[in-house]
């Protein structure tokens, strides 16, 4: 059995006259965490849902290792240049549709609202990650210097808030209206006017008369950032079930953080995928039931069928533009099938 002196002696607590002294300790100093700049497409109101509980847990699990700073819309650049800001490393990483951020791949139309793309917000995770979107994404931003495509998910859909009401397509004609690139350009041709301002100018714009309404989004988020405060009017048709916004980060940026933090964001933007599928899906039920703040009103089924059959004819416009375009459509049509065969709860009608 060893002595107490030997013990203490491999314990680094004795001393050679027999008296025990503690050793001084290993001190491990931090390192300069790593710090990201991140924007999100959306403004205050609703970042508070999108996005900030996700970053605020990333921050706090990477226990001081990295930090990202989260900043809304337009706060550091435009919307429209978030994708080259990213690239020049102004910006470390993005939270946007491809379609909103000008995004320089052929991809770039199906972010955001491709009419008609999705019916429901399952929809877009089934797409990518096992309809094989994600591997097409991941492509298509192969081919751009200094960006890498994360990770996509769903939003809510996208539905018309106007101060006058819509019951027919001849209602829609003339207004002017704030809504996505792609999105915008499919409703010009029921006499829509699309209209571009920077997120946080619409509320004004529409007290304003320079818009007369918006679709951009469901009525959850006409709630949650005050835009069913000054329209009136919710249209229940909607021209697509779910947004599709992805993140994005500099690929140099992203290389330099090691494999377990990216492991952390990885987990990070699941989490934030899934906050909100659950919180617009609660959200768009609830407040067309007990909202109280806009009147509900609906095209009929017959006449909104033409908008849909238009929506073909859209499809295969862009399919006509490129391989991967048309592959990815393909694939669209592929899954409508699929879900139509499969019937209700995945199609009803």
């Amino acid at each position: 059995m060893q002595s107490r002196r030997t013990f203490l002696t491999k314990a680094g607590l004795a001393t050679a006259a027999g008296a025990t002294t503690l050793a001084a300790p290993n001190i491990v100093r931090a390192q300069t965490p790593i710090k990201w700049r991140l924007q999100t497409y959306a403004g205050p109101a609703l970042g508070e849902h999108v996005i900030k509980p996700a970053i605020d847990a990333f921050n706090k699990a990477a226990n001081g290792e990295m930090v990202i700073e989260l900043y809304f819309a337009d706060q550091l650049v435009p919307t429209g240049e978030l994708f080259r800001a990213m690239q020049n490393g102004t910006i470390d990483a993005v939270q946007s549709d491809d379609d909103s951020m000008a995004a320089p791949v052929d991809v770039r139309v199906f972010g955001g609202y491709f009419p008609f793309a999705t019916r429901y917000s399952l929809d877009v995770q089934a797409l990518f990650y096992k309809y094989g979107l994600a591997e097409i994404w991941s492509e298509a931003y192969g081919e751009v210097e200094n960006v890498t495509w994360l990770s996509a998910g769903s939003w809510d859909p996208c539905n018309f808030n106007t101060k006058e009401p819509i019951r027919s397509l001849e209602d829609l004609k003339g207004k002017r209206v704030f809504t996505f690139p792609t999105a915008g350009k499919f409703l010009s041709r029921f006499g829509v006017v699309p209209v571009t301002l920077p997120w946080e100018d619409v509320e004004v714009a529409v007290q304003t008369g320079e818009l007369d309404g918006i679709a951009w989004s469901g009525i959850t988020e006409d709630y949650t950032v005050g835009w069913a405060d000054v329209t009136k009017y919710f249209l229940t048709n909607n021209i697509c079930g779910a947004w599709v916004g992805s993140f994005f980060a500099n690929t140099e940026r992203w290389n330099a953080v090691p494999p377990h933090l990216q492991e952390l964001f990885k987990l990070t933007m699941d989490s934030s995928h899934y906050y909100r599928l659950h919180w617009y899906w609660a959200g768009e039920a609830s407040l067309r039931v007990s909202g109280g703040k806009m009147e509900l009103t609906t095209i009929s089924d017959a006449e909104w069928a033409t908008v849909e059959a238009e929506a073909e004819k859209f499809w295969d416009e862009i399919a006509a533009t490129g391989d991967r375009p048309a592959k990815v459509v393909k694939i669209l049509r592929d899954y409508r099938e699929v879900m139509t065969k499969a019937g209700p709860p995945y199609r009803y009608g």
